[in-house]
């Protein structure tokens, strides 16, 4: 990562007069009504006026965040996200298979990657947000013949770090950006999944009852016996497999075969023991002549769901039946995929069919045949050490604007047709500071006009049982546009009609019109309030804040509600090495906070994620360069400072609070936020 090489924020006022706006409408908000303010500080701005459905939204599970419900009345906070891909773009999910990222939604599970000792891995997370826009479209076509659809903001992992799908060398629009040559990280392209058809159906049931079903008739004493058992531990397969007989014509009866013991996994089966269904049972698995493709693809789901294993990066398929065995490879070089027959040499002449060419041929397997089983699909922890030929051979503006989609994760990347893509933290992230990631970021807040009234839906809902409400925690609900839309007075007073707890983290001043409205609510249910104040020097705060209210007057509105009987937190955010984290910076600071009222005080370090580091890259090179080594040095392994200097620098605050008299208190309403994994003394501020 360069510290050299982009832009830094813009100033921005507050909107007070509208003009008329006749911008087009992103296409996934039908109905909305777009409006622009006629000021220079709101110029290039668009604020789109929705009816929302829901504004009471609940956190997805897996997010790290130490909150239930959010309402967020905005998305967007005078700082627009870099919306990204084609919709149809196919997106790795946990479960293996792929989905076009038009269709994810919030608390979906999808892969992302994260660093782990020397290489990059994949990993499960989750889907925090989603959205869309119309941008102008560029093709990025690889050797592989991956071709992606994506706005020339979007980012991709190369091997030479992340880089823009456009960029100049010099000047506003200076930033690392795609060349040709550059390599794309990832596996290449993924396959297209099978169609459901007749032959793919028979074809699955051939290798699935061949592979682990028992099947026959039998003469005994007593008569002629007709049994089809299917046993399994997946139900997944079972399941499958129940439905493409059923479809056959084949009703099978479900039961549990052995219950789960201490050493075993339960098993449940289906079975019939009707004559006509194990004819056609027999009938439907009989070895074709001249096979199809989809019935080939079948055949190896089938096989693999039976037989199959994948561990340890290693796919194999085992039998002792060589005409299963033969199928297995033929299938194989059919679809130009490479195996090895080896044999283990084990006493029941049981031989492994097993796939070559590493993480590509798997996932292409995988996505070609579309085997049942999840589990064995899976390929958490995987090294992105792929050698696939993904140069970037030909980047080609389309000349005409598409619709383009982006999402949020909790590793803040995920898996675009095969390759690694940054996604936008700017929706969950950017408001803390109110920094703008550079010139490339749109202007578009969308404004949920009917949130009062939806909340005051939400909370007398029947289901809902008075959780905790968290606000500010994604957008600053007191940002300037809250100044002309005045929503934030109908949620409060709904939530205090309900006497419902809920929480504030802001810097934004406007909070204190809202002061009758929040000591009302405080009668009668607990209200939390808590403001960002990273540093009080104003040269430091002009440079790197210019968009956000004065530090000094966001502790005057900390004293104006401490006054008022509120106990009032504040997030020391972010500290900045070397410009905000020296003993007379942070005594200052601290000093400050404590004069006007604060009961707690929490040491947030900066946290440059991709995106939020290029802007301060090149600010820093810019305005401080002779820091640039430092911050090398500091952030050379990712997005946080070593766990050593963030317990320093919260030890440091920790003394100077004590020093002023300023004590934490034992717990925070909503001060507490998400923390890298592993936990650090203190989480660290995102700058976006």
């Amino acid at each position: 990562m360069r510290w050299d090489n982009l832009t830094a924020p813009p100033v921005e006022g507050d909107p007070e007069r509208a003009a008329p706006a006749t911008p087009p409408l992103p296409l996934a908000l039908p109905g909305a009504i777009a409006r622009t303010f006629d000021t220079p500080e709101f110029a290039g701005m668009t604020f789109y006026e929705v009816q929302a459905k829901s504004v009471l939204n609940r956190v997805p599970g897996q997010s790290r965040v130490p909150f239930e419900w959010t309402v967020n009345p905005y998305r967007g906070c005078s700082h627009a996200c870099v919306y990204c891909l084609g919709g149809d773009t196919p997106i790795l999910m946990a479960d293996g298979r792929t989905k076009p990222i038009s269709e994810l939604e919030p608390g979906d599970r999808i892969y992302g990657t994260e660093r782990r000792g020397a290489y990059r891995r994949y990993v499960v997370t989750t889907v925090l947000d989603k959205w869309s826009t119309v941008k102008p479209a560029y093709r990025v076509t690889l050797t592989d013949g991956t071709t992606l659809i994506a706005s020339g903001d979007h980012r991709f992992l190369s091997d030479r770090g992340w880089k823009y799908v456009t960029g100049t060398m010099q000047g506003a629009g200076q930033r690392p950006y795609l060349t040709t040559n550059n390599r794309l990280i990832g596996t290449g392209r993924f396959a297209a999944g099978p169609k459901e058809s007749p032959d793919y159906r028979r074809g699955y049931l051939c290798g699935m009852v061949r592979g682990d079903a028992h099947l026959g008739t039998f003469s005994y004493s007593y008569g002629v016996v007709h049994r089809f058992r299917l046993a399994l531990v997946d139900d997944e397969a079972l399941s499958r497999s129940e439905r493409y007989l059923a479809q056959e014509g084949i009703e099978t009866k479900r039961f549990s075969f052995t219950p789960a013991s201490a050493t075993r996994q339960a098993l449940s089966a289906i079975r019939t023991s009707k004559q006509r269904n194990i004819e056609r049972i027999t009938g439907l698995i009989q070895w074709p002549v001249s096979p199809s493709d989809e019935w080939r693809l079948g055949f190896l789901a089938g096989i693999f769901d039976a037989e199959g294993s994948c561990s340890r990066g290693i796919l194999r398929i085992s039998n002792s039946d060589d005409a299963i065995l033969d199928q297995t490879t033929e299938a194989l070089r059919r679809f130009g995929f490479t195996c090895v027959l080896e044999d283990p040499g084990r006493p029941n002449r049981v031989r492994e069919v097993r796939l070559t060419g590493g993480l590509p041929a798997r996932l292409r397997f995988f996505h070609l045949t579309d085997p049942a089983i999840t589990r064995k699909r899976s390929i958490e922890g995987a090294a992105l050490k792929c050698k696939a030929d993904l140069r970037v051979v030909d980047i080609q503006a389309l000349g005409l604007e598409l619709p383009l989609w982006d999402i949020t994760t909790g590793t803040g990347d995920f898996i675009a047709d095969g390759v690694v893509s940054h996604n936008c933290f700017a929706r969950n992230t950017h408001t803390y500071l109110d920094l703008d990631a550079g010139a490339d970021f749109d202007r578009k807040v969308i404004v949920k006009v009917n949130a009062g009234e939806l909340v005051r839906r939400e909370l007398a809902a029947p289901k809902w049982r008075g959780a905790h409400v968290a606000m500010g925690t994604n957008v600053d609900c007191y940002q300037r546009a809250e100044g002309r839309y005045r929503l934030m007075p109908q949620i409060i007073a709904a939530l205090r009609d309900f006497a419902n707890p809920f929480s504030i983290l802001t810097k934004g001043t406007l909070i204190l019109r809202d002061l009758p409205l929040l000591r009302q609510a405080a009668e009668v249910t607990t209200v939390g309030i808590s403001f960002s104040v990273g540093f009080v020097d104003e040269q430091l705060w002009r440079s790197v804040e210019p968009g956000t209210p004065h530090p000094r007057r966001r502790l005057d509105a900390v004293r104006a509600l401490t006054d008022a009987g509120f106990s009032v937190g504040v997030l020391m955010a972010p500290i900045l090495p070397g410009l905000s984290d020296s003993d007379e910076s942070i005594d200052a600071t601290v000093s400050a906070i404590a004069a006007a009222g604060a009961t707690s005080v929490t040491a947030l370090p900066l946290h440059l994620r991709s995106g939020a580091r290029e802007w301060y890259a090149h600010w820093l090179a810019r305005e401080h360069p002779h820091l640039v080594p430092r911050y090398r040095e500091l952030y050379r392994a990712g997005a946080y400072a070593p766990q050593a200097y963030q317990r320093e620098l919260t030890a440091r605050v920790r003394i100077a609070a004590r020093r002023h008299g300023l004590h934490r208190g034992e717990r925070g309403d909503n001060r507490s936020l998400p923390e890298p994994p592993p936990p650090p003394a203190a989480e660290q501020l995102t700058l976006l």
